[in-house]
């Protein structure tokens, strides 16, 4: 029998559609509804609940979207093939091709099997899973993209009740949904659906940081929304007063990314009161010259901050974004987050593609649509040649799933490339020959190195050779940073595979020397064979003369051995970092300071209190001044972090002897954070010189990537690590 909750919500779900859906498509639907409870019937979920309330609060999300009945009747019988053993056959006489083709199409992404490729898998058996479901799932987008819509929403209410699963199913669940659900949602523009399920996923994987900045919300609620409430009130005058019809509602700051905000806001120094003093509206107009006005209008009214505006009506994001940005100050201190747009731009902006599905009623040939999901497919043709899941899985997370640039080719075309993007990344996603032919490039007509990071609006031009040489095998270090996307680095890695067998041999056998002189340790080719499982010593060789396993791959396999590998004849002193840190609300770094009312040391417990200008004061909780503070709203959780534990290691530096030798390394120490415990040089005969130092480093990957910072450095020839023998 049907629950009292699941009748409520199919009388919801049949009214909600009623409202934008023709009679005989809201029946279509009904009988979709009828049919899902008839197959679940006595099905329980983990939480107790009819099975039945699962899929109806799938069709829910998706009426919300306003989505076809075609996509809400799907939506209901998602999950009748894996749990009722209903047949594609039975779906298609029932309800027609196109529903029982959506509902095999979400069963799929359930039932994989598992390619592994032919490149060596650092993969657990459930990540490839993972990886071969999301490949799946990008083929389904290029077919028909409800299918993605359908999962998105399934995984959303799946999210909702994953407190009933156990510790380590949540926290599995709840990483696979921040890594692929989430920036899937973005990238298709859906808001509404990305923000929950951040959030959702956040609160299983740092339960801490996320009470603690619900805390924080809660504390700061009451003042927020009276200066957010003052200031709504003032602009709502200005702009009657110039005649724009607007709404202005203020904007709530989701959970994950005040996180996020925070951990970016600690590494330029700021402290949580930049982070959370940041209040947000958002201006809702008719018409797109109603914006421009309505920002007119702003900026009168308040200062804008320079380097804080952002137009993307003139230039949407290919998800199909628009809105204009800006941020002002407000009563000489408060910044002010500013979104404007209008009615439809923001619809579109919650939901995304499913704004503009074209299969909605009356929008069967919208061919402006089509062309502005150019980009979706332009995106599934990047990691097509890509075989092994491994590169797969690397490919959709930097080429996809990350925040995009747009540069301008030398004909003036708009090419997007992933944030973090170089020059040889453009000449790559250009053509293959193009890459493998680039000697240099200039950008906006000057001349930059190929590492250089590409920026908004950038006009790229590749410069390059008549004789075809080839990429370089160092283009493959990530340490150098010369290439930031899959694509282009497959490409590389493509060239080097064709080569020949005895020639790619040698050149792995002569880097894992060097490497191995470099660092001052053994590397056993045929040990890092049976931990990258390949058949032999030879093929590892071959695997790193062809660059489908890279130097970085290696020194990431060495770390799990330290620090018995590294630190061994004679095993030296651990250094102990002598201040631990202060962590507030897990962000690291942000500005502290000890109460000299009770200077609380490591093991006492601890609460910060939020000053006006100096940070965060850190108090012990039985202290004088905590006990009596009329203003106990500024007070924060926050707990000492673990003393970070450093290695001395000697190292040695080889070089031509130049003025400014010794004062450029010691600035790209510094810039990597290392601190330098000695140093010494030394003038050689034949006009060299060689520089020792001993340096206190966290690991293996910090030497291996130092070594590669030290030898781009004018001058220097080479580096190595030394072992200073005591006696015994």
């Amino acid at each position: 029998m049907p629950t009292q909750t699941s009748t409520f919500k199919s009388k919801s779900l049949l009214k909600q559609i009623g409202e934008y859906l023709p009679e005989e498509k809201s029946v279509q639907v009904e009988e979709a509804l009828k049919y899902a409870f008839e197959c679940h019937k006595g099905q329980k979920r983990d939480s107790g609940a009819p099975y039945i309330e699962h899929p109806l609060n799938t069709a829910l999300l998706l009426a919300d979207m306003r989505l076809d009945a075609t996509t809400l009747c799907a939506a209901l019988l998602h999950d009748v093939i894996e749990d009722c053993e209903v047949s594609i056959d039975e779906l298609t006489t029932r309800f027609g091709p196109d529903v029982s083709k959506l509902v095999d199409g979400v069963t799929k992404l359930t039932r994989m099997e598992i390619n592994e490729g032919n490149t060596p898998s650092i993969l657990t058996f459930e990540d490839r899973l993972n990886v071969e479901t999301l490949r799946k799932m990008l083929v389904a987008m290029a077919e028909d993209i409800r299918v993605v819509l359908i999962k998105l929403a399934d995984r959303l209410h799946n999210m909702f009740t994953l407190n009933f699963l156990s510790p380590e199913r949540q926290k599995a669940i709840a990483q696979e949904t921040l890594d692929i659900y989430a920036p899937l949602a973005h990238r298709l523009g859906i808001w509404d659906i990305k923000w929950q399920l951040e959030d959702l996923s956040f609160r299983y994987l740092k339960p801490l940081e996320y009470r603690q900045i619900s805390k924080m919300i809660s504390i700061k609620r009451i003042q927020r929304e009276h200066v957010v409430g003052e200031l709504t009130q003032v602009l709502l005058d200005e702009l009657v007063k110039m005649g724009v019809k607007s709404e202005v509602i203020g904007r709530v700051k989701h959970i994950y990314s005040i996180y996020q905000k925070g951990k970016k806001y600690s590494e330029l120094g700021k402290t949580i009161n930049d982070i959370y003093d940041l209040y947000a509206i958002r201006v809702l107009v008719n018409t797109n010259s109603d914006c421009y006005q309505a920002l007119g209008v702003i900026h009168n009214l308040w200062r804008p901050i320079p380097g804080q505006f952002d137009d993307y009506i003139a230039n949407p994001k290919e998800n199909l974004y628009q809105s204009l940005h800006t941020t002002v100050m407000c009563k000489g201190t408060i910044a002010l987050e500013v979104q404007i747009r209008t009615h439809d731009m923001h619809h579109l902006a919650e939901y995304g593609v499913a704004s503009h599905w074209r299969y909605k009623e009356g929008f069967a040939n919208d061919v402006r649509f089509e062309e502005k999901m150019t980009w979706l497919r332009q995106l599934l043709e990047w990691p097509r040649d890509i075989v092994g899941t491994d590169e797969f899985l690397e490919s959709v997370k930097t080429d996809i799933f990350r925040d995009q640039v747009f540069v301008y080719s030398p004909k003036g075309d708009v090419k997007e490339l992933p944030a973090g993007a170089t020059p040889l990344d453009f000449a790559y996603r250009i053509h293959t020959e193009l890459g493998h032919r680039c000697v240099g490039a200039k950008v906006n007509g000057r001349l930059i190195s190929l590492d250089y990071q590409l920026k908004n609006g950038d006009s790229i031009e590749i410069m390059t050779t008549k004789i075809a040489k080839g990429p370089s095998l160092d283009w493959l270090n990530s340490n150098l940073g010369y290439i930031h996307t899959t694509s282009a680095r497959n490409h590389v890695r493509q060239w080097f595979r064709k080569q020949r067998r005895g020639t790619n041999i040698q050149t792995g056998r002569d880097l894992i020397r060097k490497e191995s002189k470099r660092l001052n340790m053994r590397i056993d080719e045929r040990d890092m064979a049976t931990l990258f499982k390949v058949d032999s010593g030879e093929e590892f060789l071959l695997a790193i003369g062809s660059g489908a396993i890279t130097i970085n791959q290696v020194i990431n396999k060495l770390t799990a051995e330290e620090p018995k590998v590294i630190y061994n004849r004679p095993i030296q002193t651990r250094l102990i970092s002598p201040i631990p840190g202060i962590s507030v609300l897990g962000v690291d770094d942000i500005l502290t300071r000890i109460g000299k009312c009770c200077n609380p040391l490591p093991g006492n417990e601890i609460i910060g209190f939020i000053t006006r200008t100096k940070g965060i004061t850190i108090h012990k909780n039985i202290c004088h001044s905590v006990q009596t503070e009329d203003e106990p709203e500024r007070f924060i959780e926050v707990q000492w972090n673990q003393k970070q534990q450093l290695y001395p290691v000697s190292i040695e530096i080889h070089g031509h002897d130049r003025v400014g030798l010794l004062s450029d390394i010691t600035a790209k120490l510094s810039a990597e954070g290392v601190n330098i415990a000695t140093v010494s040089t030394k003038e050689n005969t034949d006009g060299g010189a060689t520089i020792s130092l001993t340096i206190h480093i966290s690991g293996l990957k910090q030497l291996s990537r130092l070594f590669t910072k030290l030898e781009t450095i004018r001058g220097v020839t080479n580096t190595n690590r030394i072992t200073i023998r005591v006696k015994e």
